[in-house]
């Protein structure tokens, strides 16, 4: 692992861009700390921990990097972008002007995200607007009330969360991994070490240092099993048959497999099922508004209704992000195209449906881990009183954690192969310039051959 890391320090190209990424994530952190104008900070503080939500907002405030609780100009964080991606994920094979631009290409995708960017604007607006309005009706805790400080306050939460987005472009154009997960990372992993610390003194008072140390235990077999199926794949092999290579001369044929994760969908469904279910709620809690006070009371975070709904939505969204990214159609017309045929399955209609059938399955199993991955871990943390555990050591966190490093550890491993491949090239030039200084009489027949 440390010759890898210093091996990443060799290669001018990578090491420019991960230096990129860390600047990016340097001055993200730092617009965590600079507060809204007109906002009693501790008072903000106070209310986050005595919400009768708090589990809500706690989530919200993981998602944020911990910038809601400073209630600082990037507290919506990239929610917004996330919850109007949904929406038009969700559009795109409803509404036929979106299908058709979806598939023009290049093109096509860029006038989507233009329009995904004008969504973001109105809903962070909004969204804005609604929880400066809610935050008038707790006393203290604005100390400007008024029209001026809710349009301020809508206005300089959508700057930050199109900064916030600005920054994760930036990342994925001119860095390593995905930018948006990244962020997205970054703020979990920073907030990993005040969690652990809040678990440590909580328990630490009742004397219970041995639930402390079965929540540690609890949270490395979690990432031990999340990195265990992360990197599961079920093999489909694939027959290439021998081709003519000259006169009268035929290639072998060979076999290669058709590599399908268990879990396809990666980390997105965790992320749009937490910003799914999280952003009424927010608002609700934000707005105060009675005659739901019942409701709330049964879509509590942790509750049972709540994790429920929560594994609904991460069902739903494997499904749905698994039918976006795989196309058995096109799986088996590429297929057909090189000449290679899965054995015993005809090539065409019948290979479409035998991979389709082999992604449904495999949906199937990743779906109940997501389930089991995001939601035992945070029930079994807030039995034991670690809530604050809970939020960056459950499942969601670590799924989140582990699927973006394997994922960026994926893109860093072409640059290293690059390096050891030209490393192994300008060797063996090298020997062969040896052998030639060295047997003089032999440099013509070495160069013959």
């Amino acid at each position: 692992m440390i010759g890898g890391f210093f091996d990443t320090t060799k290669i001018p190209e990578l090491r420019r861009r991960i230096l990129f990424v860390i600047l990016m994530l340097i001055i993200y952190r730092i617009g965590i700390f600079i507060p809204i104008p007109g906002i009693d900070v501790l008072a903000f503080k106070n209310f986050m921990e005595q919400s009768a939500a708090a589990g809500i907002l706690g989530m919200a405030n993981m998602f944020s990097g911990g910038a809601l609780e400073n209630f600082s100009i990037m507290a919506l964080g990239i929610m917004p972008y996330i919850s109007v991606s949904i929406i038009f994920q969700l559009l795109r094979h409803t509404v036929k002007p979106l299908e058709e631009l979806a598939q023009e290409g290049q093109q096509g995708k860029r006038k989507i995200s233009k329009y995904i960017r004008i969504g973001t604007v109105f809903l962070a607006l909004f969204q804005g607007y609604v929880i400066s309005a809610g935050l008038e009706t707790q006393g203290g805790i604005v100390t400007t009330p008024g029209l001026a400080f809710k349009i301020c306050t809508a206005i300089t939460l959508c700057t930050g969360t199109m900064f916030v987005m600005w920054l994760g472009e930036q990342i994925t154009e001119h860095g390593i991994g995905n930018g948006i997960s990244i962020i997205i990372m970054a703020g979990i992993v920073a907030r990993m070490p005040s969690g652990i610390g809040s678990a440590y003194i909580l328990l630490a008072d009742d004397d219970a240092y041995g639930k402390f140390l079965l929540l540690f235990a609890f949270g490395l077999a979690i990432v031990t099993f999340v990195v265990f199926i992360e990197r599961s794949l079920r093999e489909i092999p694939v027959k290439y048959p021998g081709r003519a290579v000259g006169r009268g001369q035929f290639s072998k044929s060979f076999t290669q497999h058709l590599p399908l994760k268990l879990n396809s969908s990666g980390v997105m469904p965790a992320i749009f099922a937490s910003a799914f279910i999280s952003l009424p709620i927010m608002f609700i809690q934000f707005l105060q508004i009675e005659a739901l006070d019942s409701f709330m009371s049964y879509i509590n975070h942790g509750g049972f209704f709540y994790e429920l709904f929560f594994g609904l939505l991460i069902v739903f969204f494997c499904f749905f992000y698994t039918a976006l990214t795989l196309d058995p159609d096109k799986l088996a017309d590429n297929l057909k195209s090189n000449g290679a045929f899965i054995p015993t399955v005809r090539p065409g209609k019948d290979t479409s449906a035998y991979i389709g059938d082999v992604i449904t399955k495999l949906t199937v199993w990743g779906s109940i881990y997501m389930c089991i991955v995001c939601i035992v871990p945070q029930v079994f943390y807030r039995e034991l009183g670690a809530v604050s555990f809970s939020y960056f050591f459950g499942g969601t966190a670590v799924l989140i954690t582990v699927g973006v490093v394997i994922d960026t550890i994926s893109q860093i491993e072409p640059y290293l192969v690059s390096r050891n491949y030209t490393s192994l090239i300008k060797k063996g030039a090298g020997k062969m310039r040896g052998i030639g200084q060295a047997m003089p009489h032999m440099k013509g027949k070495l160069i013959q051959r």
